[in-house]
């Protein structure tokens, strides 16, 4: 989905086609307010600014990824 893309950044099962067992979706806005602290993860949940599917899609012990 230009001009944004996925990625799997932690180990897991590999996965190459269709819909993955562990979806999170997010706009770049969210995901850059999470990974600098600014925004906590259920927060981003609760509000609806991330919708995340599957046993591992809660990324809150990944978070923040840098501190500003």
């Amino acid at each position: 989905m230009p001009p944004f893309g996925a990625v799997q950044c932690v180990e897991g099962p590999r996965h190459t086609r269709g819909t993955p067992p562990n979806v999170i979706e997010t706009d770049a806005k969210t995901w850059l307010e999470l990974a600098t602290g600014r925004l906590l993860w259920t927060d981003a949940v609760e509000s609806g600014r991330v919708t995340a599917s599957g046993l591992r899609a809660d990324l809150s012990h990944w978070l923040p990824v840098v501190r500003l």
